[in-house]
């Protein structure tokens, strides 16, 4: 295990990240802004239902969840990826092994996108079905954003994040040669991360999946999180924000500003 610790030491005159997770993230936030300039967020009309059959409406989220899971939880997890990378770099067939560790991450995050498309689907049904809440969607924005803001100060969240933040000892007790072992523990990391961003990834289907500020503001927090220095009290701020925030939206519904609230839910 001594190839872990020697790696960790080198990432600090290697700050580069592989070329192919780089070009992912750009690819996947170039997808995003054409998303948003052409008005086709396909995230957000999939997780309904709309405008095209199930199957279909089913695989194009699935592809648009990697290009949002690319974009907006790649660059979190970047520390780890980068040792990774070096740690395996003196494996037969490196590039196979870094592959198959981005696949096990990238399983994880698609299985609970599909949680999320059938209970994004369930509960826009079920508005549906009650016209005061169907007419209130500030309700429901604000409900996502108090439980994320409340999920910060979770004792699963800091037991995730501790993982997240230091890297090198979560891979000195996991790292095995082989593509197996590198999807498995690209498994294992997707499931600390799924544990720390679930909530604030979630808060995308309430506010809309193609509005970019949402996405690069919670891509922001999520980065911080893990690699800032001050990643704690930023967790805990953030809490208190998006608690606030949420109980601004719930207000406003409350208070009947009506036939706008789509629009004022889109200019945050």
């Amino acid at each position: 295990m001594t190839t872990v610790a020697a790696a960790e030491s080198r990432l600090r005159f290697r700050l580069g990240a592989p070329a192919a997770v780089v070009a992912a993230i750009a690819a996947g936030w170039a997808l995003a802004v054409a998303a948003e300039l052409t008005g086709n967020g396909v995230l957000h009309h999939g997780a309904h239902g709309e405008g095209a059959p199930k199957a279909a409406a089913i695989v194009l989220f699935l592809l648009a969840w990697q290009a949002m899971i690319a974009a907006m939880m790649l660059p979190s997890s970047l520390p780890l990826i980068r040792l990774f990378a070096v740690t395996s770099r003196g494996q037969p067939r490196p590039g196979m092994v870094l592959a198959a560790f981005l696949a096990g991450y990238a399983v994880l995050w698609s299985a609970f996108g599909i949680l999320a498309f059938f209970g994004a689907g369930a509960l826009h049904r079920a508005i549906a079905g009650v016209p005061w809440l169907h007419e209130r969607p500030l309700l429901i924005a604000g409900a996502a954003l108090g439980l994320a803001g409340a999920f910060q100060f979770s004792g699963l969240k800091d037991r995730c994040l501790s993982k997240c933040r230091h890297p090198g000892p979560y891979l000195l007790s996991r790292y095995r040669r082989g593509a197996a072992a590198g999807f498995r523990i690209g498994v294992g990391h997707g499931i600390f991360c799924l544990g720390c961003c679930w909530a604030l990834m979630l808060v995308m289907f309430a506010v809309g999946t193609a509005v970019l500020w949402w996405m690069a503001a919670l891509t922001a927090i999520m980065v911080y999180e893990k690699t800032g220095r001050h990643g704690a009290a930023v967790t805990r701020a953030i809490g208190v924000g998006l608690i606030m925030l949420g109980g601004l939206f719930v207000l406003g519904s409350v208070l009947g500003a009506s036939g706008a609230h789509h629009h004022a839910l889109a200019a945050f």
